[in-house]
């Protein structure tokens, strides 16, 4: 089984063409979506905690994978460090502000009081995001963007041994390329990311 969510600002339909493109692949996939304006990332990793909780409980599913999108990362790894699956399986992080946003450091403070993930992803070292411990005993592959005018290539890096690449487009376009299904679903395998090949 692989969870997919998405990020900041965003929605569970966007998820919908990556989700197709690993169910041909052979995967089942489940999207959960959250509404991330003004509720703090904290708020959210805790129900996708409870969520995650539940689908451990179902005996037909044998492995939970994750794959998630920019701040959907930050709260799949307060989830899995809030109460980590037992049945937790490989972490898909695509495009993830993990030392934090610059975009979102450079907003004012009245925009981060009234959007409360905007505070919580700056880049500063105080920030939520750069308060988290690095996800442990997990096998972690990030997807970062070329052309990413969110998040800093360096900033989707952790302090972990973690597979790594960077494909030609903007934060959101990873979504919608074919190779970034085709990595990941090779990372969810195998915990190595395919070999480089055109974009679709």
């Amino acid at each position: 089984m692989v969870v997919l969510t998405h990020g900041f600002m965003a929605h569970r339909l966007l998820l919908k063409l990556f989700a197709a493109r690993l169910r041909r692949t052979g995967w089942e996939t489940k999207i959960w979506g959250y509404e991330s304006f003004l509720t703090s990332v904290t708020h959210h990793a805790g129900r996708f905690s409870a969520y995650l909780d539940r689908l451990e409980a179902d005996e037909q599913i044998e492995q939970i994978h994750l794959v998630t999108h920019s701040m959907g990362c930050i709260i799949g790894r307060m989830a899995i460090a809030t109460k980590r699956p037992r049945k937790l399986g490989r972490f898909v992080m695509l495009t993830p502000p993990n030392r934090g946003s610059f975009v979102a450091t450079a907003m004012p403070g009245i925009v981060g009081r009234v959007f409360r993930p905007v505070a919580e992803l700056t880049t500063a070292p105080d920030s939520l995001v750069n308060s988290l411990a690095d996800p442990d005993n997990v096998d972690v592959g990030i997807i970062a963007a070329a052309q990413d005018t969110l998040v800093s290539l360096e900033s989707t890096r952790l302090g972990i041994p973690h597979e790594h690449i960077t494909l030609p487009c903007l934060h959101s376009a990873v979504l919608f390329r074919r190779d970034a299904a085709t990595h990941t679903d090779a990372f969810l395998r195998t915990g190595l990311f395919s070999p480089p090949q055109s974009s679709g």
